[in-house]
């Protein structure tokens, strides 16, 4: 049975373009439903689902919108108004995947009506304007494939036609081979883990202790898109415990580091109160690479550990590192469920031991005590003698999540 296939795209600018890719949608058997973004001049042909129509949606008048000239009002109308459309079309089991076909505003667009959507639901872009300094924008943390386009998709000679024709069969061959999204599930208990390059050992001994204990382990790497992306699945109901070795994206975006996830990293799993226990990996590290846009503060102790060409680190200046202590006990204050913190006494990470030019488990010690100050919930907090890598600091999470997941387990009994 073919698949409904939603296509984003302007019919004003491209409609010999999102006619032909409409019709290789079809030859493969599914059904083509044409979203129409125009934003100004008369359509192509008639799409499926009008400009009119989205703006509306927003209680907008299309005609207003093109009259004010306001490119940047109507843009954000139309993204608002085709991310509602998608999400009714999902709730009518009208969409089981989505195409957005044209320049760089329509790609915009386009991933902004993508994350929206749940995991799972296949999701292209299909563009010339597949500029690096963009695509990062648009994956942001949603699990969409962008394909670049060599040639500007302006009428309909042979290398378009080529062009449009494998866009169409990348998207019919993802939701082929996909299955309905509302079906996927992960194994009880099933365990997501965060870490990085600093906290390697600690993390395999976690997946191997887990997985010893009948557990399910799924790792994603913080580097700030990873990490988020997990934060979707979690509110998306998947996952049943977490184990945040580095929570660091939330100070990493305050403080403008490469780990950014946004102020909103976390507030999933506190949300849904799913059981958790953290470690402080990295809560008191940052990059001091040249890639670092604002190094120049993070140097200026000269206590700065290269890594490689590309990446050195250093400790946070202590006013920050106190303002990152300040701002995770805010957020486990959020937090509907157990969640307990371990920490070890002896580094936070692979790059923090005695002798190392960033091992100071005194001000470590200062940034778990302002940490408490700030707590207005009881959290436990259980001190390691060892560095984070050791083994002892990996029984110690684990060993207190499975604590969590057997009471909340005889709680729902």
């Amino acid at each position: 049975m073919g698949r409904k296939i939603v296509i984003l795209g302007t019919t004003n600018t491209k409609a010999e373009q999102l006619r032909f890719l409409k019709e290789r949608i079809m030859a493969r058997g599914h059904e083509a439903i044409l979203m129409d973004l125009s934003m100004g001049g008369d359509p192509g042909f008639q799409a499926d689902i009008s400009p009119r129509e989205i703006a509306r949606l927003v209680g907008k008048n299309l005609e207003d919108l093109v009259a004010s000239k306001d490119r940047f009002s109507v843009t954000n109308a139309m993204s608002a108004g085709a991310q509602q459309k998608a999400l009714d079309l999902l709730s009518e089991n009208r969409l089981d995947g989505i195409v957005a076909l044209g320049g760089a505003t329509l790609a915009l667009i386009g991933s902004q009506v993508m994350a929206k959507l749940p995991f799972g639901i296949p999701k292209v872009i299909a563009t010339p304007a597949a500029m690096p300094v963009y695509v990062g924008r648009w994956f942001d943390a949603t699990d969409l494939l962008v394909m670049q386009l060599i040639m500007e998709i302006a009428g309909m000679n042979d290398l378009v036609k080529n062009a449009l024709s494998q866009v169409a069969g990348a998207i019919a061959g993802l939701v082929e081979e996909s299955g309905d999204h509302r079906a996927l599930k992960l194994p009880y208990p099933s365990i997501a883990v965060t870490e990085l390059g600093f906290s390697d050992q600690c993390a395999k001994h976690v997946e191997d202790l887990l997985v010893e204990k009948g557990y399910h382990a799924y790792p994603f790497h913080a580097d700030g898109v990873s990490d988020r992306a997990m934060d979707r699945l979690i509110a998306q109901g998947f996952f049943d415990g977490v184990i945040e070795i580095v929570p660091a994206g939330v100070i990493e975006t305050k403080y403008k580091g490469n780990r950014a996830a946004g102020m909103q990293r976390l507030d999933a799993a506190l949300e849904r109160g799913i059981p958790q226990v953290w470690a402080p990996c990295c809560l008191n590290l940052t990059g001091a690479g040249p890639t670092r846009a604002n190094r120049d503060k993070y140097i200026a102790s000269g206590k700065v550990l290269k890594i490689d060409e590309m990446r050195a680190m250093a400790r946070y200046p202590m006013d920050e590192f106190l303002d990152g202590a300040k701002m995770y006990a805010e957020k486990l204050n959020k937090a509907k469920g157990p969640v307990k913190l371990v920490v070890p006494l002896k580094g936070w990470s692979s790059l923090e031991h005695e002798g190392s030019v960033l091992y100071n488990p005194e001000e470590d010690r200062v940034f778990v005590e302002e940490l408490k100050k700030h707590l207005a919930r009881p959290v436990e907090i259980e001190e390691v003698d060892c560095n984070l890598e050791d083994l002892k600091t990996a029984r110690a999470l684990v060993e207190s999540l499975i604590q969590f997941m057997v009471r909340e387990k005889k709680d729902l009994d």
